[in-house]
């Protein structure tokens, strides 16, 4: 799953390209593709720590530090979709006024 996340994060800042259960509702496609990076790192750390591919550390710092970057993540995502779309000044207005 983790590494589901992370590939759909790398996509989405690529190309901009998002999932079409989630495209009406995200307005900043980047901060979605960052979001979806650090929640897909939460469950691959996870699981490289406990099947001991990465050196053991305590089960404290596994705990808080896969709890912060999932948080981190659906904090970014939830922001993707809430915040208003961004004006580029630079941009002519499509209205034409």
């Amino acid at each position: 799953m983790g590494l589901l996340a992370i590939a759909l994060g790398i996509v989405t800042l690529r190309t901009g390209w998002i999932l079409p259960t989630a495209r009406r509702h995200v307005t900043r496609p980047k901060l979605h593709g960052f979001g979806a990076l650090l929640t897909g790192a939460s469950p691959l750390l996870q699981s490289l720590f406990y099947f001991q591919i990465l050196p053991s550390v305590s089960w404290e710092v596994r705990f808080f530090g896969g709890n912060a970057f999932l948080f981190a993540g659906l904090l970014l995502i939830a922001l993707s979709q809430l915040l208003p779309f961004r004006r580029n000044p630079g941009h002519a207005d499509p209205s034409g006024a």
